[in-house]
């Protein structure tokens, strides 16, 4: 009989949606051997089998973050924090932590921040280049709305990228002008103006922040992540980087990368250089493709059918590419053998998207089986929810969207729309695999904030938004776990505690599935993450602990 080398025992293990939850674990090679009454978990122990107690806690799948933005993530945790949950509520402040970012840069560096909500500022609105610019007169600074869709510079930056009175918005893109006057405020495409200004990350640095971010999903109990977009801010670069924390075995988390691949991004390059569908390095997988189909509802340019309530009356959003590019692209990518994984939040966005996936369909090249995916899907129709269960296409929305910004979706929108947005249920229901994730550094990672919005579908206002689209919290972190795994092929691998799975497993201070889901929201952390058996976070140091 195989002896486990590790046993968790004394606790609830929740193994999966369908399979309930057990009393005892064993583990071995990396993967669950056993799962079941603690009295047969017991015949696989032997004297040198580590025990974890669980001490009435709760185990679960590792989590899966299966849209997040891991690489910058990692550099974002260098930039000015504008956060409002950090204390940025007023324009002031934002000056203010600007200012003092200014005082550490030679003249002529950049300062960057983001994270600033403007709906959460005193003043409801985004700052200007003239306030930057008074507390930044010798530094080029460049700081995003919290969405990642829109941001602000001030004088310096938009001189070192070339934008003046007479440069014209991009396809694609925002240039605001008020009053005949730039603001600083760009959107969309036009940021890229910025990014390709900007020095790029050493790479020394890259690595540097994918080994920082993926250390600080494992403490919250994530185990495997998708980066949505890798090549946006350094191009190859960036999956080099990848390659070699992955070869150096110091990538922390499972990651499936999925390549930037718009007009200016590395998607033909990549395919060149060997990087495709199927590719593996060590806990580094290769699968999507992303583009870019709009913005975001909260900074009023995802596209959408209908216009939104304030702003511009006729505003509708914006589409990044027209329907003809949009659909070659999608044709391009989904030959090339990559699943898709384009981005669209609007409904007019969505139908774009959804229509070029179904006409890249071919008997030489079915979409059937293929997994696409469309990332965030936040304002579909039913229509559209039914044709994306026929063709097999699958929503990865981000619940923590509602959590954070479900109440500017309100002023934006109005109650109806912003009810019937990242329709949980109605997905889980109609068969549709839909993967929770943050889009951070967009959210915070938080997963029980997410787990609290998918269980009451509250804002962090307490606003209950769409209260039809609840879920049980077994149903909230099935799609947390093996609904991830499912749009990365990783399914018959990852997200269930059963034999043969691997054993990538959190173990959380509280039983969230006994106690009340108010609890969730605030109070309940990771304690110990394992990756394949491994013991990678310890929250309390209490395995070091019982092995003096």
């Amino acid at each position: 009989m195989t002896q486990a080398e590790t046993v968790l025992l004394n606790g609830r293990i929740f193994c999966g949606l369908a399979e309930g939850f057990v009393e005892a674990l064993a583990i071995g090679g990396g993967k669950v051997l056993a799962a079941g009454p603690a009295a047969d978990v017991a015949t696989l122990q032997g004297p040198a089998t580590q025990v974890i107690d669980l001490a009435g806690r709760v185990a679960i799948p590792g989590l899966n973050d299966a849209h997040m933005h891991l690489l910058p993530l990692g550099l974002a945790m260098s930039e000015v924090n504008l956060r409002p949950e950090e204390g940025v509520n007023s324009i002031d402040e934002i000056l203010r932590r600007i200012a003092a970012a200014v005082k550490g840069k030679k003249p002529g560096e950049w300062v960057t921040g983001r994270g600033y909500d403007h709906n959460e500022l005193a003043e409801a609105r985004h700052p200007t280049a003239e306030e930057l610019d008074r507390v930044a007169p010798d530094n080029p600074v460049y700081i995003k709305r919290t969405c990642g869709h829109v941001g602000v510079v001030n004088g310096r930056a938009m001189a070192a990228a070339g934008i003046g009175h007479n440069t014209p918005s991009p396809d694609g893109g925002l240039i605001e002008r008020r009053d005949n006057k730039l603001t600083g405020l760009l959107a969309e495409s036009a940021m890229r103006l910025i990014v390709e200004a900007m020095p790029k990350p050493s790479a020394a640095e890259l690595k540097a922040a994918i080994e920082k971010a993926g250390h600080y999903m494992l403490a919250q109990g994530f185990t495997s992540v998708m980066d949505a977009g890798v090549g946006m801010l350094a191009g190859m670069a960036e999956i080099e980087a990848y390659e070699e924390v992955a070869r150096a075995g110091t990538l922390p988390v499972r990651t499936w990368v999925c390549i930037y691949g718009n007009a200016d991004g590395i998607g033909d390059e990549a395919h060149a250089a060997g990087y495709r569908f199927g590719r593996e390095t060590g806990l580094l997988r290769y699968g999507a493709m992303k583009v870019f189909g709009d913005g975001s509802a909260g900074g009023l340019t995802a596209a959408m059918t209908e216009p939104y309530l304030v702003g511009d009356p006729d505003n509708r959003g914006i589409f990044i590419y027209s329907d003809a590019d949009m659909h070659r692209y999608l044709r391009h990518y989904h030959e090339l053998g990559y699943q898709l994984a384009i981005h669209a939040i609007g409904d007019a966005a969505i139908e774009q998207v959804l229509s070029g996936m179904e006409k890249a369909d071919s008997p030489a090249h079915p979409i059937k089986g293929r997994r696409h995916r469309i990332e965030h899907c936040g304002f579909l129709t039913d229509g559209q929810l039914a044709r994306m269960a026929a063709s097999g296409i699958d929503p990865v929305p981000q619940p923590a969207f509602i959590y954070e910004f479900g109440d500017l979706y309100v002023i934006n929108l109005g109650e109806e729309r912003a009810g019937a947005s990242y329709p949980m249920r109605k997905w889980l229901d109609g068969g549709l695999h839909a993967a929770a994730s943050s889009d951070a550094p967009v959210c915070a990672t938080d997963p029980f904030k997410n787990l609290f919005t998918m269980v009451t579908r509250q804002t962090k206002r307490h606003t209950e938004i769409g209260g039809a689209e609840k879920l049980s919290m077994e149903e909230a972190v099935h799609a947390y776990t093996l609904l991830g795994a499912y749009t990365q092929f990783a399914e018959d691998k990852l997200g269930r505690l059963m034999p043969g799975q691997l054993a990538d497993i959190a173990v959380l201070s509280h039983d969230i599935f006994a106690i009340p889901v108010e609890k969730v929201e605030n109070e309940v952390r990771c304690d110990l993450t394992l990756l394949g058996g491994e013991v990678v976070f310890d929250r309390h140091g209490q395995l070091a602990a019982a092995a003096q």
